[in-house]
């Protein structure tokens, strides 16, 4: 049986990022019971933040993939956030109601881990950085440290850069089709797309 710590923290900034996170996840997939069943991707937040348009950006870039798993939520058209969240959960649990749920959302976090990627078991709160109470969701969770921990956390979303934002994004959506896609049919294309932002 797979025994993972409770987080992963992986530095998107190293060349291996994306195959250490598709390959920390497709373990935790493993170890999860869902038969064969894709886990469906719900990113978490919304475009008009930058710091907070991670989420929206993975699922965007994933659905650059050409395959047709896992489902996704959240994306730069359709982005799934505070004012949504409730009934986005409710088409999720409506449509996918035996799918696991990997939850991706940006995050705060220790200077020394900025840029890092976190992945665990477990659910995520959204919102929880900039006093939101929302409810937990996700069987796992993947965030992207874009900002150190402040007092004025909606202005450190805001002063985040968009190139620190796509570079977690691409690195967290090639992690993701890695370990989903592997599940599916062994194969990790990569598109034109997130060659060039990365």
């Amino acid at each position: 049986m797979y025994s993972a710590p409770s987080v992963h923290y992986i530095n998107a900034r190293e060349k291996n990022a994306a195959p250490e996170l598709g390959l920390h996840l497709k373990n935790i997939l493993s170890s999860c019971s869902s038969g064969s069943l894709p886990p469906v991707i719900l990113c978490i937040g919304t475009d008009r933040v930058t710091g907070d348009s991670l989420g929206p950006l993975v699922g965007t870039f994933l659905q650059a993939y050409d395959i047709r798993h896992p489902p996704v939520y959240g994306t730069l058209q359709l982005p799934v956030h505070a004012l949504n969240l409730k009934s986005a959960l409710n088409q999720v649990k409506k449509k996918h109601p035996h799918n696991l749920i990997i939850a991706v959302d940006a995050s705060f976090g220790s200077k020394k881990h900025l840029g890092y990627i976190t992945l665990g078991k477990g659910s995520l709160q959204p919102g929880a950085g900039v006093q939101k109470k929302l409810t937990s969701v996700g069987d796992i969770f993947i965030t992207g440290i874009v900002s150190p921990q402040a007092q004025a956390s909606q202005l450190a979303l805001q002063n985040t850069r968009l190139s620190a934002v796509m570079s977690l994004s691409c690195c967290i959506a090639q992690g993701i089709s890695y370990a989903c896609d592997a599940v599916v049919s062994d194969r990790t294309p990569v598109p034109e797309l997130l060659q060039q932002c990365l």
